[in-house]
């Protein structure tokens, strides 16, 4: 029998507001993944090597870390894209909340539905705006332009982009600038209702502004989603996050709230990262 994750509460809405200060303590707040000793596994090579964290809920999280050393290969294990690489194995256990997500009981589609995925480089499907928000909330089975129209609407908007482009749903997305269109890709996570938004590098291909605007969207988001996100920029993860992670050659070296891990590390390595004196 399929353990169907979906049976879990979603977010209902996502609300904008203004970001507060990324500086302040993060509130207490219940854990949504927790992982225990996880290695990963490349075929006979090991790309990670015993990762304990625990993801809080309703807060972004970064990983951060020269290249290589394993952030990315863990954020995909967080909804199982792992799983479509010939020869890929984990060891270990990670929990959403409380379910085991590589169990052979759980509907791999349903997690991907609940965890969603925004990649580095944009990926708009090559159709109108509204189809491309619209393609998750179809495969559901949600056909009526009468309960696709507010959906498509609510998603523009969580992802600050509505206003821009409200006159213009039945043009192709890729028509859209770099940032609009990750921004779409936002929007399109948003359509299924998920309770994770995992993102990896998602400005690294944009301008100034328009890392900005996503930046800003990470504080509305959080009210409603866990954000799990991957960068290179550690000036970014210092404005956004609550929490940072820094990992190197595939080990988890600290995790800690931001504030933190950026001013009074424990690890001599972690500050040599953030100092600039290798990576």
């Amino acid at each position: 029998m399929l353990v169907q994750l979906s049976s879990m509460p979603h977010p209902i809405a996502i609300h904008i507001h203004e970001g507060g200060d990324v500086n302040e303590k993060p509130k207490a707040s219940e854990p949504k993944l927790v992982l225990r000793d996880v290695n990963f596994y490349y075929g006979r090579a090991q790309a990670l090597f015993k990762v304990n964290i625990t993801v809080p809920k309703n807060q972004v999280t970064a990983f951060i870390g020269p290249s290589g050393c394993g952030k990315s290969t863990l954020l995909r294990c967080l909804n199982r894209l792992n799983d479509l690489v010939e020869g890929a194995r984990l060891d270990g256990t990670i929990l959403l909340d409380g379910v085991d997500l590589y169990s052979s009981q759980v509907d791999v589609t349903d997690l991907r539905t609940r965890v969603g995925m925004v990649f580095q480089k944009s990926n708009p499907f090559p159709k109108p705006i509204y189809d491309n928000v619209a393609y998750g909330p179809r495969l559901q089975g949600i056909r009526t332009r009468a309960d696709l129209d507010p959906i498509v609407e609510e998603s523009l908007r969580g992802a600050g982009l509505w206003d821009e482009v409200k006159d213009r749903l039945w043009e192709s997305a890729l028509g859209l600038s770099g940032g609009q269109q990750q921004r779409l890709c936002i929007a399109r996570a948003l359509a299924v209702k998920p309770d994770v938004l995992l993102m990896d590098e998602p400005c690294s291909a944009l301008d100034p502004i328009a890392t900005g605007r996503i930046e800003e969207l990470l504080f509305a988001l959080k009210d409603a989603l866990t954000i799990v996100i991957v960068t290179h920029n550690m000036q970014q993860a210092a404005r956004v996050s609550d929490s940072t992670g820094f990992f190197l050659m595939g080990e988890l070296i600290e995790f800690a709230d931001t504030k933190k891990i950026f001013t009074t590390p424990d690890d001599r390595r972690t500050e040599d990262y953030i100092t600039g004196r290798f990576g």
